[in-house]
């Protein structure tokens, strides 16, 4: 459900733009979808878990934003991260 403090630096050295980045839209969307996929893979298991099922909709939901202000701001890198991570759209 939740990830580890390496897997979370390796995503945020993977995705970072420069040194020490931590809040670009790509380092969010990348932990965010980390964290959804975790989370989708619980709830498999555990159909009525309103609560986590609620946090995984905001989930969703903030890192929809993040990609519209991307798409908004800079289409290359839209583009770009949603063919890194795998996402449709």
């Amino acid at each position: 459900m939740t990830i580890t403090a390496e897997r979370k630096q390796t995503l945020i050295k993977e995705y970072a733009t420069h040194e020490g980045d931590t809040g670009s839209p790509e380092v969010q969307v990348a932990l965010l979808s980390e964290r959804i996929s975790g989370l989708t893979e619980h709830l498999k298991t555990h159909q009525k878990d309103f609560a986590s099922r609620r946090g995984l909709l905001m989930m969703v939901g903030q890192r929809r934003r993040l990609l519209d202000y991307l798409r908004r701001n800079d289409q290359a890198r839209y583009q770009a991260l949603i063919e890194r991570l795998g996402l449709r759209r």
